[in-house]
């Protein structure tokens, strides 16, 4: 039955105006933007079958163009909406983050850091600029690796936080296998470029090692 149909208090755009956007499950939050579905399915049916196919959200919005499409009734339009909701969302949080120093709002950097960078099925070593308020000047991924770890060269460091005049910087990085477990390469280099970058009188705040599940402050564990 179309959702047209159904009980007005049941329907998730009802649901959302009078009882807010918490109030709707992670299927009647998709099914909004999917806005039909297809033939004897409404787009809520439609979106708790893309949910189950995929073992949640997380896993649902991760895949890839080719393999989400391959879900019936799901055409390039409502990818595009989808792929849509979810850069909006990396956007609210990375408004935050840079609304605010990052020291005074760790967990909300850790918030951001982990959106940001927990999609990446490969490891990435990201930068955030900070200027000597600790504000966000820029937030950029300098190196790409593989499953199994990524080259991160000081120099290049260096040479974007002049660019930038940064005055302070923190570090982040995935780990792909979901374990947020600084290693001793992740020590190692951290070590390296803390060294490198004190000769521009640049201050490294943290190193955050990103999970599927958390986010590990080096700085917090006493391991920089």
């Amino acid at each position: 039955m179309a959702i047209r149909h159904w009980p007005q208090t049941e329907q998730p755009r009802f649901k959302l105006l009078n009882n807010g956007p918490h109030s709707l499950s992670d299927a009647e939050l998709i099914a909004i933007f999917m806005g039909s579905g297809y033939s004897g399915h409404s787009a809520v049916d439609m979106a708790r079958d893309m949910l189950a196919r995929a073992q949640g959200l997380r896993p649902l919005l991760e895949q890839d163009r080719k393999t989400l499409m391959k879900t019936k009734g799901l055409g390039e339009a409502k990818w595009v909406l989808l792929q849509a909701a979810l850069e909006l969302g990396r956007r609210f949080l990375e408004a935050e983050v840079r609304a605010r120093p990052a020291l005074s709002n760790p967990d909300k950097t850790k918030t951001y850091v982990k959106a940001w960078l927990c999609r990446y099925p490969h490891e990435v070593f990201a930068c955030l600029f900070l200027d000597n308020r600790h504000r966000i000047i820029n937030s950029e991924i300098l190196f790409t690796g593989t499953i199994d770890g990524a080259s991160v060269y000081p120099r290049e460091v260096v040479k974007r936080c002049l660019e930038l005049n940064a005055a302070a910087i923190i570090f982040a990085h995935n780990h792909p296998s979901g374990i947020a477990e600084p290693s001793q390469a992740d020590r190692q280099i951290t070590i390296k470029l803390t060294q490198a970058l004190a000769l521009l009188d640049v201050r490294v705040l943290d190193h955050l090692v990103v999970g599927d599940k958390l986010v590990t402050s080096m700085a917090e564990r006493g391991l920089m």
